[in-house]
């Protein structure tokens, strides 16, 4: 319907224009009316039924009113912007509800439930507390729980946005608490999150609706019920102001009962009264600008997904990062490569590749990738009996002499010895720095270390910089990881303010503590444990390329391409259009203030009206459209 109205309404201008006769023009205008009307007798009559006019009303009338005095294209306009603001409105309502459903689908909807006579398929939402569930490798966690046989990697980016797969084993000894939060990590599983190479079994301790991940449905469901900051004006406004206006209009038709004048003369001064107070230029004052913005941040790989967060990052004097794939690029990388005991570094890596190559393991995948970049690969050491130790490492043979790579539980367990002093040293470095290491073992002797490590991405620390030197008071880091790789990389960066092994939730309640210290903070972050921070900051920021879907739906603002050093470019547009669409507030409702005495006085007829309000309309389509010509730092 929206654009029937447009396209009849510019072909009915353009006849007009040209001085066709008006048999050619006048149809296009019926049809535009036609077209128009539509949505805005539905939308009356819901008014109407709530018994709460507003300005969608006046503007309604106005355009009949128009259409009765003769000015069809005045009329078609209001009908055709109206008919705009109410598509978009539907495409956003949508996009809140795609986020919504992307979040469900990561519901696992089966159960493997663990029975006295073997195992059996059951719907999740029929778990209770205590049952004991299944997980085989490769497949979804179906619940909240604890682990009780097996051990596995389990990937949690999803949920508590760790770097790297985290090793799951039973406890040693039972917990007598049934709180999840209360577990160490090491033993504890989410619904959502993803086992990969071992068998798990599971202990509920929360059911289906009470999961992690059915709160961060519910927490961004919550946070998509605000309204914009001029929706709410608007709504404020109009509650005054149109039934004024409707009072106002209707008594002037009468006014040739008190005055010198005809029943004709005081309804056109009505009519005049009406197209003055159609408030065509405050309706696009906003839209107007938020086009020009987003059209303009397109342009610089920014997607802004309306008025809202193109306004909220103009107020915005916080932000908090995630840390996994915003801050750092999301891989592990080898960070120090140690020999020990008389090894050649270059024997040693070729040994290390070797083995590895054969691995699926993420880390083990880095090793390789990272060692081939400074190594000329030939004659690799001809490795048999490739072996995968779950949760602790790989192992393999050379010329009948075992090699292990794996952590200290694999070296400890395999080799029934103690890690000697002089490693123990080195690794408590590592730990000091928030690094993960494998031990590289050959006959029951340590041969090398290797550390790994999420680094920064290489423009974080510049933004960080960036975004102080604008005003921005508090910038603070928000991670699942642990805190001494959080301590590590948010000094690698410049951010002191870090808090770590936080979960969706811990997000949340760390934002809502800035939020209540008056400061409005933006949220930049790529995976869906960050959606509810996201949704419930003042602007929720994702990444493009390295953000999961769930994160882009429910942020407000997406950085294509994972350019990080746009975040504050994307601010100072912010800042710029708060500006403009103020400017332009201020422009039509002093036109409205001013015209609206003079008509009523009778000082100025239908077509000087026309002429101040179109011309209002023109000054605020133009003043929005200085925003397409916004140059960044990084432009100029």
């Amino acid at each position: 319907m929206t654009i029937g109205t447009g396209v009849t309404l510019v072909l009915g201008f353009f006849f007009e224009r040209i001085q066709l006769d008006s048999t050619y023009y006048q149809p296009f205008y019926y049809l535009c009316y036609a077209f128009g009307s539509y949505t805005f007798l539905i939308y009356i009559y819901q008014t109407f039924k709530g018994l709460k006019p507003d300005i969608e009303l006046l503007m309604f009338l106005a355009a009949i009113g128009a259409a009765v005095l003769g000015k069809w294209s005045e009329g078609g306009l209001l009908l055709f912007l109206f008919g705009l603001g109410n598509s978009l409105e539907d495409y956003a309502m949508k996009t809140a509800n795609k986020s919504l459903l992307k979040l469900t689908m990561l519901m696992p909807k089966i159960a493997l439930i663990k029975t006295g006579n073997g195992s059996r398929e059951i719907p999740v939402e029929s778990l209770r507390v205590g049952d004991i569930i299944v997980v085989k490798p490769n497949s979804a966690i179906n619940a909240d729980g604890v682990v009780v046989a097996g051990n596995s990697s389990v990937n949690e980016a999803a949920i508590t946005g760790e770097s790297i797969p985290v090793e799951k084993y039973v406890p040693l000894s039972e917990f007598v608490t049934d709180s999840l939060y209360q577990i160490p990590p090491a033993h504890r599983v989410f619904a959502g999150t993803m086992n990969e190479q071992g068998f798990l079994e599971v202990q509920v301790l929360r059911k289906a609706k009470d999961s992690t991940l059915s709160k961060l449905i519910a927490l961004v469901h919550e946070a998509r019920e605000q309204k914009a900051h001029v929706q709410r004006f608007t709504e404020r406004f109009e509650r005054v102001f149109v039934p004024v206006v409707l009072v106002l209009v209707f008594l002037l038709c009468f006014a040739f009962m008190v005055l010198d004048e005809t029943f004709s003369q005081s309804f056109y001064r009505a009519l005049t009264v009406l197209v003055v107070s159609s408030p065509c230029a405050l309706v696009i004052s906003a839209p107007s600008t938020v086009l020009s913005g987003v059209a303009r941040a397109a342009k610089a790989g920014v997607l802004i997904k309306g008025g809202k967060p193109l306004e909220d990052l103009g107020i915005v004097k916080g932000v908090a990062f995630d840390k996994t794939g915003t801050l750092t690029k999301a891989e592990p990388k080898v960070t120090d490569f140690i020999t020990c005991n008389g090894v050649e570094e270059a024997d040693l890596k070729k040994l290390v590749i070797a083995v590895e190559s054969h691995s699926d393991h993420i880390l083990g995948r880095a090793i390789v990738r990272d060692l081939k970049e400074h190594l000329v690969i030939n004659n690799l050491p001809n490795i048999t009996k490739f072996q995968s130790l779950t949760g602790r490492g790989v192992k393999a043979f050379l010329n009948q002499e075992e090699i292990i790579i794996g952590n200290s539980k694999a070296f400890e367990e395999h080799h029934r010895q103690s890690i000697p002093e002089d490693i123990l040293k080195i690794i408590q470095q590592f730990e000091d720095e928030g690094k993960t290491y494998v031990f590289i073992s050959k006959s029951r002797t340590i041969i090398g270390i290797i550390a790994m490590m999420d680094v920064p991405r290489r423009e974080s620390m510049e933004i960080v910089r960036l975004l102080k030197k604008m005003g921005i008071e508090r910038v603070v880091m928000l991670t699942g990881d642990n805190p001494q790789v959080a301590a590590s990389i948010g000094k690698k960066v410049g951010i002191t303010e870090v808090e770590a092994r936080l979960m969706p939730t811990d997000k949340v309640v760390a934002i809502q503590r800035i939020l209540s210290q008056n400061i409005k903070v933006a949220m930049v972050g790529d995976g869906v444990n960050d959606a509810p921070a996201l949704a419930i900051s003042t602007v929720g920021i994702s990444m493009g390329a390295a953000g999961s879907d769930v994160a882009m739906e429910s942020a407000d603002v997406v950085l294509m391409s994972d350019q990080l050093d746009n975040l504050p470019f994307a601010i100072s547009l912010g800042k710029r259009a708060r500006n403009i669409i103020k400017q332009n507030i201020y422009i039509s409702l002093g036109v409205i203030a001013i015209m609206l005495p003079v008509t009523i006085l009778g000082l100025a007829n239908i077509g000087f009206a026309v002429l101040i309000h179109e011309g209002s309309t023109v000054l605020v389509a133009f003043n929005a459209m200085r925003l397409l010509r916004f140059q960044s730092s990084k432009d100029s």
